[in-house]
């Protein structure tokens, strides 16, 4: 979904679709609302602590709003206690509520409720617990009775947690589509290949990962590029790396398909670059490794690479000519964005007749550089999508691949994130949708055989 700007300021505006998290909120607040009504509360008296607390407690997940639950019940308690006795203090000792005195005690309060919480080893609840405080003091003192007042405010919080939890454990009838596979670009979920998958990205993939749903990362770059920048993600499929040229099992470090270059075009194309003094990398598979050949001088840009990349335990930089033309997935060339103009002006004329393409991608690091990539042909991510299928299929033949792309790749965290969402609802979409589909299907077919 595209971003909108206002106008004159620079805002993004983003527009995702409801969440399951804000629409649950805003039913448990409807409900506290609608329990104080029912109470006979209006207007200024109503009791603001149950949506307060159901806001603070609804969590994506069931399980983390039964613990925000005891946290904000633990603080409850301790708040309403310290409050209590502030209270009782009060009415033995009138004269401690002058303003003077007063607010300085109250103060007190809230640090005495923050050192309880985290004495008791409860320091989540410790904020909690200081609100609570003031929440049953600051009306001092326009107040009920005491004991009444202290009540009031653990009812209302009981109140909020039982309805957010509540709230929280309903869920609409899903329905999960393990008989899918999810294709996801690695480009969609990072800036670049060097940047690290973010902790809330992460925690979302692999715990649809480990529900069962099927995920194929598809990346432009190596294999070792996606075992450094997500070494946490849990896979469950194969990886389609190298731009569509190999299919890769992390599981087994093991390729398990590769479209090379045809011996004749490799050749050609390192004459080619040779004749016009560009040096080059050549990336081979061998022994089901990614093994890396430098031809001509080292440049500057390239020397860059080769000191960042030389540390991967899952690539082998080598010396010299030792390799098979047969072996070569694809060839390399990092140079600054006139050379590699130059480069591609130089050979795009005969690349068709050589049964190559060629793709260029920045370099992260090297603001003035591009990379300048050959493959073969039929290297790209849809030949190996259905390759990659046919392989799952042996196995599971009712497998159906689902493509989770974004229009926009990624701009900011909150894009992968709303990715993630897509990715959700396309593996658990309700019931009545997931039976509506099957309907039209079925209408489908019996119109084609009419």
């Amino acid at each position: 979904m595209e971003p909108k700007k206002k106008a004159g300021y620079g805002f993004d505006w983003y527009f995702p679709p409801l969440g399951q998290r804000i629409v649950k909120t805003t039913v448990a607040v409807l409900i506290c609302l609608v329990i104080y009504a029912l109470r006979g509360y209006r207007g200024i008296e109503m009791p603001t602590e149950a949506a307060i607390t159901a806001i603070i407690c609804m969590q994506p997940y069931a399980s983390d709003t039964a613990i925000f639950a005891r946290d904000r019940f633990t603080g409850t308690l301790i708040g309403a206690f310290w409050g209590l006795l502030f209270l009782l203090l009060l009415l033995l000792f009138p004269g401690l509520g002058k303003a003077a005195i007063l607010y300085p005690l109250m103060a007190l309060g809230v640090l005495v409720s923050l050192y309880s919480a985290v004495v008791m080893r409860r320091m989540d609840a410790s904020s909690l617990a200081a609100i609570v405080f003031i929440c049953v003091v600051i009306a001092y003192p326009e107040i009920e009775e005491p004991l009444q007042q202290a009540f009031h405010r653990i009812i209302d919080v009981m109140v909020g947690t039982t309805v957010a939890i509540c709230v929280n454990i309903f869920r609409f009838p899903r329905e999960k589509r393990r008989d899918q596979v999810f294709f996801m670009r690695t480009r969609d979920l990072v800036p670049d290949q060097l940047a690290q998958i973010s902790s809330n990205v992460l925690f979302r993939l692999n715990y649809l990962v480990n529900d069962g749903a099927r995920v194929c990362l598809m990346s432009e770059h190596a294999p070792a590029f996606f075992l450094s920048q997500m070494s946490a993600v849990r896979l469950n499929t194969p990886l389609i790396v190298m731009d569509g040229a190999a299919i890769y099992d992390a599981q087994e470090n093991t390729y398990l398909w590769t479209e090379n270059l045809k011996e004749d075009s490799s050749r050609w194309l390192m004459e080619r670059l040779e004749k016009m003094n560009v040096s080059f990398f050549i990336y081979t598979v061998r022994n089901h490794r990614t093994c890396i050949f430098h031809q001509g001088n080292v440049t500057r840009g390239e020397k860059i690479v080769y000191e960042r990349m030389r540390r991967s335990p899952y690539r082998h930089y080598l010396d010299g000519d030792s390799f098979d033309l047969r072996e070569i997935v694809y060839v390399k060339v990092i140079a600054p964005h006139m050379d590699a103009e130059a480069v591609i002006r130089a050979l795009e004329k005969e690349l068709p007749q050589q049964n190559l393409r060629w793709a260029v991608r920045r370099q992260p690091g090297l603001s003035s550089s591009v990379g300048l990539y050959f493959y073969a042909e039929g290297a790209h991510m849809e030949h190996a999508e259905k390759e990659l299928m046919a392989m799952l299929q042996k196995d599971q033949p009712t497998l159906e691949p689902i493509e989770v792309f974004s229009n926009t790749g990624y701009r900011t965290e909150h894009d992968a994130v709303h990715l993630m969402h897509v990715l959700s609802k396309k593996y658990e979409p309700l019931k009545w949708t997931v039976l509506w589909e099957n309907r039209k299907q079925q209408r489908k077919r019996r119109g084609e055989k009419e």
